[in-house]
């Protein structure tokens, strides 16, 4: 599996988990770091995301990968920040 399907799988993991703290806002992310640590060309991909610090600007959310056998396959961890863009109707929020 190419190294963007991991990120993708982690940053949504821990967007959301960020996303689901902040209520008014879009939130964005700002960094994210990225640890591969076995391949895999089958099977599923399970991603999991917590947050782990949050101040009033920032949210940092760490991630994991986990395969059909419970093996960790990667890890990363990412800041996000609450964005000005209010969550309403604009963005299909209601």
């Amino acid at each position: 599996v190419h190294g963007s399907v991991y990120f993708k799988l982690l940053d949504d993991a821990t967007f959301f988990a960020a996303s689901s703290l902040v209520d008014d806002v879009f939130v964005l992310t700002a960094s994210f770091n990225i640890y591969f640590l076995r391949p895999i060309s089958s099977g599923t991909m399970t991603a999991r995301g917590t947050i782990v610090s949050r101040t009033n600007r920032l949210l940092i959310g760490e991630g994991v990968i986990m395969d059909d056998d419970d093996r960790e396959i990667a890890r990363g961890s990412g800041t996000f920040m609450p964005s000005k863009v209010s969550l309403g109707e604009r963005l299909g929020y209601r």
